[in-house]
């Protein structure tokens, strides 16, 4: 009590208007919690209406999915990295150096997702293997892989150029990007699954097409924004052919821990659809669903955590420390609220869900259950997600949650899982529990860490 006690005097002692601040949090939350909604829209689409279709279709195109979701965290770790320096620099002032990132961050997304688009449409069989042996499922996800890998490198290029917008406070105009290939992707994905308007029923190819055209929608919106509208950060091609090797440093040095760290994390996700993916078609679907309502679950705490990011990282650039303690502690409250909300709308919804699709009766047993989980893991993972890609990034610390996550994934919850599901026959529900477990593991280790302030540095230098 008495340290909470210390805190308040400390923080009435700054003359923070907290009213001001809450007016400025929401002005970015809200936005980003848009984009975030729009984005699970575009899968939810994928869903719902390929749920339509049948079990095979929906397990193809989610599984497929897997392929473009490792590359969006190899994504969202470069555009992260990439916001702990702009943010500071924002706050700084350092308009140039900004540029200096986008460009940086932009070859390297270039680059990434060449990468993918070429194993997606090589080995597209090969990539589909590694989530499922039914053989079906697999020729399904093939056919979506071939069409929608033309995407990747458009999403890379759209992806750093928002990012690096909303980390310099310019939010808005990714939600209107993102809301209008939304509203694309989903009349396109209506006419080209079931055949509207004179065009063939082309079923998950369909789905793959109108998501193509909804990725180059976002790519002409986004020049026309860069070209016309944005006057404050300029993309300049020589930066994007030169390269600043100071900068280069800094930008592996606090880029590549949250690359690494996205990419394990998200291997790790993928490891839980594989494994899931061996227990059946009945399950993988049930996931599927789950997995969208998680998202559209924690859609405000993924929004808070990236203006967790932004504010805090202005502050700290603007060198005022105590400032970020007392704002740090405001997120973090606010995060469990959050989370709460989103867990009572997973178990408002799962009624709904198994009476909307066309799922098999061991699906939706599945189902029912599944939601049971996720509606306490999103409160851990609000908590978690906010606390490590929002206040401790936004100071530099980019290591520790690698390090958290690679030893609750890797070492706790896949390996037990694994162990369930294949050494010790557990069934769907066991093993699916014991998958969803790591983010409640990490809540007392994130919790020392944010106590600790060891997360609050200033990263940016004087001349660059």
């Amino acid at each position: 009590m008495s340290v909470e006690k210390g805190r308040l005097h400390i923080e009435n002692q700054l003359g923070i208007d907290w009213g001001k601040f809450y007016k400025s949090v929401f002005a970015l939350v809200i936005p980003m919690a848009l984009q975030n909604l729009i984005n699970v829209g575009v899968t939810a689409a994928d869903v719902i209406m390929l749920g339509k279709v049948g079990e095979k279709a929906l397990s193809g195109a989610s599984l497929a999915g897997q392929v473009q979701y490792i590359m969006v965290l190899f994504l969202f770790g470069l555009t992260s990295g990439a916001t702990v320096l702009t943010a500071q620099y924002w706050g700084k002032g350092d308009k140039k150096t900004i540029e200096k990132i986008l460009a940086l961050g932009m070859k390297a997304a270039v680059v990434v997702t060449a990468v993918f688009m070429i194993a997606a449409l090589v080995i597209p069989g090969i990539l589909m293997k590694i989530f499922t042996n039914d053989p079906e499922v697999t020729a399904q996800g093939i056919q979506y892989l071939r069409i929608v890998a033309f995407s990747y490198v458009i999403m890379g290029i759209t992806q750093v150029y928002l990012y690096v917008m909303r980390s310099v406070e310019r939010v808005v105009v990714a939600t209107v990007v993102y809301l209008i290939s939304l509203i694309v992707n989903v009349v396109l994905n209506a006419i080209f699954i079931f055949g509207l308007l004179g065009c063939p029923a082309m079923g998950i190819q369909g789905a793959a097409l109108g998501t193509l055209i909804a990725r180059i929608t976002e790519l002409v919106l986004v020049f026309g924004y860069a070209r016309f509208f944005n006057k404050d950060i300029k993309f300049r091609i020589n930066y994007f052919l030169r390269t600043d090797k100071i900068l280069v440093q800094d930008f592996l040095r606090y880029a590549l821990p949250v690359v690494m760290n996205e990419v394990m994390w998200g291997l790790g996700t993928a490891a839980n659809t594989a494994i899931l993916g061996h227990m059946g078609s009945a399950a993988v679907a049930a996931n599927s669903v789950a997995q969208v309502a998680r998202q559209l679950a924690t859609v405000v705490a993924f929004g808070l955590s990236s203006a967790t990011a932004i504010y805090l990282g202005k502050t700290i650039g603007e060198k005022k420390f105590e400032h970020a303690k007392a704002y740090a502690n405001r997120f973090l409250w606010l995060s469990v609220i959050m989370g709460a909300l989103g867990g009572g709308l997973i178990l408002a919804a799962s009624p709904v869900a198994a009476a909307a699709l066309s799922l098999s009766v061991e699906a939706k047993g599945y189902l029912k259950f599944m939601f049971f989980i996720m509606s306490y893991f999103v409160v851990a993972q609000s908590f978690n997600t906010t606390m490590v890609v929002g206040t401790f990034r936004s100071g530099g610390d980019t290591r520790f949650g690698l390090i958290m996550d690679v030893s609750t994934m890797w070492g706790g919850s896949i390996l037990f899982g694994w162990l369930a599901a294949f050494v010790f026959k557990c069934s769907v529900p066991v093993v699916y529990m014991i998958l969803m477990c790591d983010e409640l593991i990490k809540v007392p280790i994130t919790w020392i860490r944010y106590k600790s302030f060891k997360w609050l540095k200033d990263v940016t230098r004087d001349e660059l």
